[in-house]
């Protein structure tokens, strides 16, 4: 594990000044928030030793000297997002905090506001959350920029299908206007400045946002050149958002968390930028438990860790909400501080996590991989025309609010999960990348396509396919042609009834012939049901799933149904078994339990449907560090002793796992108590946490 922080491998965002107990130790941290105190912020946090960036709202913050008029003397509450009634959209629980239409106006106010911070040296600036909410595009501004984008009268975009769609296309494109010109401006001050800044997009996943009815670039990051990378917001709020499998409507966090982080990979995969997945060990939520919160915690984290493609990770937004505000628990009415054992399993996690670069990587099962084409206008098509689509943002009951149906997605989820429970590869792809990204299919053998619920936005994407289909995939597209929005103005219509007609001529198959079609050395099958017909009973997932299987054994890929997902990186072996596949599932081996405030050790362990690990495994190499709750530093090591420092939040217990040869003969540090297992020689020290670090020999 490296004490290098140049890989920016771990970091955490917090708008709280520096405290003891809310020191993680993390490569670095993104000071949040433009106000006074934030020079002071940046200063403090880089005295404690981090590599520091900054990050703001793009689409809300507290902008209320630019809505006041105390920015430029013209008031411009109509920059404020606003619904059919007339109302601004407010962010969270605020009362003068809205969130904002990317008027040039407001993006020229955005690039002032960030001008001074170049000047404070922070390496990286992140715009967090561009959001446009689909059931905005009401105010004045937006009205005038419809007609400058479609050279015709604004419409409501509740009217039609679609006055929706272009609604949702142009919120998309204001987005990003506005961080292009935002990041761009202040990138070349920066060089002529001669300092170097990276711009990053912290976002919720095209899954989340779609599923909450907002719309964001998405896809169009890859094309602004100024932006380095994102951070994917994926965490028990979003994840944890209902929907449908088998008929039953219910939470199911691990495996929503899977799909979410599975489609954020796209936003930066193939190019240099930088991807980190974020983990958040509360949520927005404030009257859960301790409990619910940790569980949950663990089913995002797992589900991440599911996707060895990326190994960068922010680790908690707001620590100080975590470590020092008091939550529920189980069986209790009064508020606590956070347990010492959660405190301490926590930041096991968020220590590992700096060794998850690893290059030996291999998973359980080489069955098919299956990818489901997930397009940015998925996000345009939120609202059925006599439809309600409600409102939700996490703080509310999903299951029983009004317009639930359209929340819980199911036209998507009827594609995902019935291959997800019989235990196979899926992942979601981002449709737009095929046009660009000549290896965007190149871990997918089977892609499942509809266009009831999306939309391709150009005839290229078809063409892209086709030559994926001619080079051996295999696609299978759902649609029975019912969707409303196939009679948009687009590029088909007029030619071809559906757009999915023109992908059968460019494929020179036959769109009305259900059955498997070879195309060049691959195949398509035309499945005319509606997607989310697969949600409503174990029967109709079964149907999916037997057509997926056929596709992917007639191209000699092998189907195993297992309710096993897993994936070893390097030392740690990571799995989860599927809740309602059911059954267990055993590991045996010599293994450390990182999921367990103790580090105990597992020999044996039977795992029950929706059980995770996350386990070292003792027996990969001969490292002596094998995990640690803190930072471990300065490492030195001779034949008759180890030396060290430990570093982690004050108030918190640490407990470190370490491989020695012998019993030891002396340990000293202050507050350190030793546990000794002399069959597996593994040596354990617990010590209360001290940022700045607590100094440990061991002699033998």
């Amino acid at each position: 594990m490296t004490d290098s922080k140049d890989r920016e491998s771990t970091g955490f965002q917090e708008q709280a000044p520096y405290d003891a107990t809310i020191d993680l130790r993390t490569d670095f941290v993104m000071v949040y928030g433009l106000n006074d105190s934030t020079p002071e912020r940046i200063a403090r946090w880089r005295d404690a030793g981090y590599r520091v960036h900054l990050m703001t709202g793009i689409s809300w913050g507290n902008y209320q000297d630019y809505l006041d008029g105390r920015w430029d003397g013209a008031d411009h509450w109509a920059d404020a997002q606003t619904a059919g009634d007339g109302s601004p959209i407010l962010h969270g629980r605020s009362t003068d905090i809205p969130y904002m239409v990317p008027t040039f106006a407001f993006t020229e106010y955005l690039v002032q506001k960030l001008r001074p911070i170049l000047e404070l040296g922070v390496e990286g600036i992140h715009l967090e959350e561009p959001e446009f909410w689909a059931r905005a595009g009401y105010s004045e501004s937006f009205k005038r920029e419809w007609q400058a984008f479609f050279g015709e009268p604004w419409q409501p975009p509740h009217s039609t299908a679609e006055a929706h769609f272009r609604s949702g296309q142009l919120k998309q494109h204001l987005l990003s206007r506005s961080l292009d010109r935002v990041t761009s401006v202040l990138r070349d001050e920066a060089l002529q400045q001669g300092r170097e800044v990276r711009f990053y997009v912290p976002t919720h996943s095209l899954l989340n946002y779609t599923q909450w009815q907002i719309v964001s670039p998405e896809s169009r990051l890859r094309a602004l050149p100024s932006i380095d990378g994102a951070i994917a917001q994926v965490w028990t709020g979003t994840a944890r958002t209902p929907n449908v499998y088998a008929g039953q409507a219910a939470e199911r966090t691990f495996e929503t968390a899977y799909l979410e982080y599975g489609i954020a990979q796209d936003l930066t995969r193939g190019t240099d930028r930088r991807m980190w997945f974020l983990h958040d060990p509360i949520e927005d939520h404030p009257d859960r438990t301790w409990e619910d919160y940790l569980a949950n915690y663990q089913r995002t984290l797992i589900a991440s860790l599911l996707h060895p493609g990326v190994s960068r990770y922010e680790v908690a937004p707001w620590p100080n909400r975590i470590f020092n505000r008091p939550y529920l628990r189980e069986g209790s009415t009064e508020r606590q501080p956070i347990p010492p054992e959660t405190a301490t399993s926590y930041l096991i996690a968020m220590n590992s996590l700096r060794d998850l670069d690893q290059p030996d990587v291999r998973r359980a099962s080489d069955g098919p991989r299956i990818g489901i084409a997930l397009s940015d206008t998925a996000m345009f098509q939120r609202w059925s025309p006599g439809g309600d689509s409600g409102h939700y943002d996490g703080l509310q009951d999903a299951l029983a609010l009004e317009g639930r149906e359209q929340l819980q997605f199911s036209d998507f989820y009827g594609l995902a999960l019935p291959p997800l429970y019989d235990g196979q590869q899926v992942v979601p792809v981002q449709l737009e990348n095929v046009i660009d990204t000549p290896d965007a299919l190149d871990d997918v053998d089977v892609l499942v396509l509809s266009y009831e619920f999306q939309k391709p936005l150009a005839p290229g994407i078809h063409y892209a396919l086709v030559g994926w289909v001619n080079r051996g995939g295999s696609l299978l597209y759902v649609g029975d042609g019912a969707d409303p929005y196939h009679e948009i103005r687009s590029w088909w219509t007029g030619r071809y009834p559906t757009c999915a007609h023109h992908l059968a001529e460019a494929l020179g198959a036959d769109h009305d012939q259900d059955g498997v079609q070879p195309i060049g050395a691959g195949r398509v099958r035309f499945l005319p049901s509606r997607p989310a017909d697969f949600t409503e009973s174990p029967e109709r997932a079964a149907e999916l799933v037997a057509a997926i299987r056929e596709l992917a054994e007639a191209a000699g890929h092998p189907w195993e149904p297992t309710n096993w997902l897993s994936v070893q990186r390097g030392p740690y072996l990571i799995g989860a078994v599927l809740e309602e596949t059911g059954g267990t599932h055993v590991v045996e081996g010599n293994y450390l339990d990182l999921l367990d405030p103790r580090l105990g050790l597992v020999r044996h362990r039977e795992l029950g449907p929706g059980g995770l690990t996350w386990l070292r495994d003792l027996a990969y190499d001969d490292d002596p560090l094998l995990a640690s709750a803190g930072r471990v530093l300065d490492w030195q090591s001779t034949a008759t002793s180890i030396r060290f420092s430990c570093e982690a939040p004050s108030g918190v217990e640490v407990v470190t796992a370490l491989r020695v040869p012998t019993a030891p003969t002396a340990v000293q540090g202050d507050g350190v108590s030793v546990q000794y297992d002399a069959e597996v020689g593994v040596l354990w020290l617990r010590h209360p946490g001290v940022p700045a670090g607590t100094r440990v020999l061991i002699e033998f």
